[in-house]
């Protein structure tokens, strides 16, 4: 019979994280990965000043600074005939010590805490591992079924199983867990297009005609979003991806430079956007975190800090109750009373914008093309450098900092 102390299934950033951090708090920990590798596209790549702290917290700034990455302080918006560029957001104006968001691949990220992960000898990381099913006996989660890829299936059993593995979690269908879901405006289309010297920099959006683009700086390219209505994807497929070029070009006009565009359609990935959380995020031996615990909406890209947020909370309230074989469900059911406040709160400020931004602008209601008027509280926040301020303090450290465990620092 395999066994272990906290079998934590999917190694994403909450995942890692927290393994990592219970693994440095005398903890054993198996991570279980259902693939190979940690290279998907278009996986969330923003990392926030909480979690830039945390690395410095734990020692490896360093490591994490010599990383490929493209650092944004500002996030703008161009408005009227001149497009110029509005900045409503400067990270830059924060005095703290990481004001800006990296924007890092992902499994770059993965692969910097699965390698400090294994100079732990308390932590376990299993590639092409995926858990699909539980063990329950008497009322409670005692760990995993699993398979790997070659077929072989197993058991893993643990006094605490944490559900780190997204949305899709097969978790989340426990009735108990109750899943309560939000309707939202849009879908979101991401692509790539080359950058060359003089395109803009930072994170900006362009709201025109019924169109809504976001471009975040990767450097030598743009990661591109193109916020659609609600299940439109599959209609605007049907017409040849030159369509799709101009119509892009058409919003961003300095694009129209000969340099290669969206060569297929296959270039072009769809992200399903919801907005749900669970009622409760634990019952006796399993506890949910991250995007099983909340899907969250794109906007605002919180949804990796607050995913690490959580595994900060969850191994501080867990590490010495497991460490030392005196774990109770109320410092399980501790977790989601530290947290979900946070997540209600950003929940709703994101319907805010869906109601108020998001669906006003696809259905044409807002502008700032050619004609557009500078709203009022935009040429307010652009010349008071204080104001520029407060949609940053918000982004990087949301509504609540959590520390990790005193072990767990270097």
């Amino acid at each position: 019979m395999e066994r272990t102390t906290c079998c934590v299934v999917g190694g994403g950033p909450a995942g890692m994280v927290l393994g990592l951090l219970l693994a440095r708090s005398g903890v054993d920990v198996t991570v279980l990965e259902k693939h190979g590798d940690f290279l998907r596209d278009f996986r969330g790549d923003t990392v926030h000043p909480t979690t830039l702290q945390l690395l410095d917290d734990l020692g490896l700034a360093e490591r994490f600074a010599a990383l490929p990455q493209r650092r944004i302080q500002q996030v703008r918006l161009p408005i009227g005939p001149g497009g110029e560029l509005f900045t409503f957001g400067d990270f830059g104006l924060l005095p703290i010590k990481y004001n800006y968001i990296a924007m890092v691949p992902q499994w770059d990220f993965l692969d910097l805490l699965a390698a400090e992960g294994a100079r732990e000898p308390h932590f376990t990381l299993r590639m092409n591992t995926e858990a699909v099913g539980l063990v329950r006996e008497r009322g409670r989660v005692n760990g995993v079924r699993y398979r790997t890829a070659d077929g072989t299936a197993g058991e893993l059993r643990a006094t605490i199983t944490v559900a780190c593995d997204g949305r899709k979690s097969f978790v989340r269908a426990l009735p108990e867990l109750g899943l309560r879901d939000f309707p939202t405006p849009m879908d979101v289309r991401w692509f790539r297009v080359p950058r060359r010297d003089g395109d803009p920099e930072g994170v900006f959006a362009m709201i025109h005609n019924g169109s809504f683009r976001l471009f975040l700086d990767r450097g030598d390219y743009f990661q591109a979003a193109w916020i659609i209505p609600k299940g439109s994807d599959a209609a605007g497929r049907s017409g040849p991806v030159e369509e799709f070029n101009r119509s892009l070009v058409a919003s961003a006009p300095w694009l129209d430079d000969g340099r290669p565009l969206v060569a297929d359609w296959d270039d072009v990935k769809l992200l399903h956007v919801t907005q749900d959380r669970l009622r409760r995020w634990h019952v006796p031996g399993l506890l949910c975190i991250g995007d099983a615990a909340h899907a969250m909406s794109p906007v605002g890209g919180v949804g990796i800090n607050l995913a690490v947020q959580d595994a900060v909370a969850a191994a501080r309230h867990l590490a010495g109750p497991l460490r030392e074989g005196r774990l109770r469900r109320e410092h399980v059911a501790a977790v989601q009373r530290r947290r979900m406040p946070t997540t209600v709160l950003l929940q709703r400020l994101q319907r805010m914008i869906h109601d108020n931004v998001v669906a006003p602008a696809l259905r044409g209601d807002i502008d700032f093309g050619a004609t557009a008027r500078i709203p009022l509280p935009l040429r307010v926040a652009n010349s008071i450098p204080w104001l520029r301020r407060i949609p940053p303090y918000f982004l990087a450290y949301g509504a609540m900092r959590e520390r990790p465990p005193a072990q767990a620092l270097r």
